[in-house]
């Protein structure tokens, strides 16, 4: 008999979140050696639906749970640390980890409910092992101990899709809204960024989508001939009222900008696995450029990657376990305190850091890449390989099935084949009662 595996996630919704929830769930249902239910969770304010419309991933609706009542012998939860909560026989807490120099207290205390956790990159790892707090007494305030991680920490990298993320010939395209979009634009040659537009003002959001548009019209402003600037992003989620904000903000740095400037570009709303490959292979497509100041893992820069085209990417975070230094133009920076506007509760906190590149070097990167396109191109090709080589979902399938063999420790069910009962011949004979009688 299988032990119960019950898996806590935002399975359903557009969000990185639940691209890594349908990775891990779909890697543990293929090692069939769990009885897999899934409890489908929300994740924040992000829009769901995702599977029902997915062709690709229709086939985990059987294994969703509407409830469970009865405790699970492996429960595993995939979001923040500070909502884990031990429900099963053993525990196991899946996050991708923070994207700055130190977590929250409360992240800290979530993963030690849990018996061990799980985080998307080296980063990650370092950041919840070196993260420490002193604990208070609530009454006295008095100095108690310390708040630090205690329970075991593994690594489990991202794998991407071989079968869909992969290089495109002109004939392997489908007739997309999308593209028929991107062919209309004039410019032969446009760098990409994905990302979703965050809490921060102005040039203080954690993909810095603000710097990266501002620094792309300081760079070609004035050029004669002028590359341009796709920009797939959202706040939250795919509704109009968030579009209007995306282009609020984009035309608020437009407006601070002098000079003919170069022509950014906006995708707004939700692509599937599918459409998102074709946009990575667009033609027009050249590069992958991201100024993030941080990254638990940074997936659409993996996904991208398998393109074979250039990528420009901060040289800090969770990005670097891998985008390698002599195949992809990584930035150098500098951590900095990060802004009011972009703090969080017990998420982004004022006593963290995260990165910001150098804008010198943003403005060379994409001169670099315009200028020296051939050279750049061979080392995306490069970087293509190495990803696809190291990186692929059947390599993070491995390594999970390594890892859950070697803690979850859940006593085995055994079937206990008895005798039947036989009657003995030396039974003794039923006792005949008298009849009870109401008096």
């Amino acid at each position: 008999m299988k032990n119960t595996f019950v898996i806590s996630c935002p399975i359903d919704t557009y969000s990185g979140y639940g691209a890594r929830s349908r990775d891990l769930v779909k890697s543990i249902i293929e090692l069939d050696k769990y009885d897999v239910k899934i409890l489908s969770q929300r994740w924040g304010s992000t829009s769901f639906g995702f599977i029902e419309n997915n062709p690709e991933w229709k086939f985990l609706i059987p294994f969703i749970a509407q409830s469970i009542t009865v405790q699970p012998d492996i429960w595993a939860q995939i979001t923040v640390p500070n909502e884990f909560v031990p429900n099963g026989k053993y525990n196991i807490g899946f996050t991708a980890g923070i994207e700055t120099t130190l977590c929250s207290a409360p992240w800290i205390e979530g993963m030690n409910r849990m018996d061990m956790n799980i985080v998307s990159s080296e980063h990650s790892k370092q950041v919840f092992t070196t993260s420490k707090f002193d604990k208070h007494d609530p009454n006295t305030k008095q100095k108690i101990g310390i708040i630090e991680l205690q329970k075991p920490i593994e690594v489990l990298l991202e794998g991407a899709n071989l079968n869909i993320y992969k290089p495109l010939k002109n004939n392997e395209f489908k007739e997309l809204n999308l593209l028929k979009d991107i062919n209309a634009i004039p410019e032969d040659f446009a760098f990409l960024s994905v990302g979703h537009w965050m809490q921060g003002d102005l040039g203080e959001d954690r993909k810095n989508i603000g710097v990266t548009i501002k620094s792309f019209y300081e760079t070609f402003k004035d050029k004669k001939k002028q590359p341009a600037l796709i920009l797939k992003t959202s706040s939250v989620n795919s509704s109009y009222m968030d579009r209007r904000e995306i282009m609020k903000k984009l035309n608020s740095i437009r407006n601070m900008s002098k000079g003919k400037l170069p022509t950014v570009y906006i995708l707004h709303g939700n692509f599937s696995n599918e459409e998102m490959n074709e946009l990575y292979n667009h033609p027009k497509v050249k590069a992958m450029v991201s100024h993030t100041r941080g990254e638990g893992f940074g997936r659409p820069l993996l996904e991208f990657s398998l393109s074979n085209k250039p990528i420009i990417c901060s040289g800090w975070s969770g990005q670097l376990d891998f985008l390698q230094s002599d195949k992809t133009l990584l930035l150098s920076g500098q951590l900095t305190n990060i802004h009011i506007s972009a703090q969080q509760k017990d998420i982004l906190i004022p006593e963290s850091q995260w990165f910001q590149p150098n804008p010198m070097d943003i403005n060379k990167s994409y001169k670099d890449i315009y200028n020296n396109y051939k050279f750049w191109l061979e080392r995306g090709k490069r970087q293509g390989y190495h990803s696809r080589t190291n990186f692929a979902f059947e390599n993070m399938k491995l390594k999970i099935e390594t890892i859950l063999n070697d803690y979850i420790k859940v006593p085995k069910k055994i079937s206990l084949n008895l005798p039947k009962l036989k009657k003995s011949l030396n039974s003794p004979k039923p006792l005949n009662l008298p009849k009870l009688k109401k008096l």
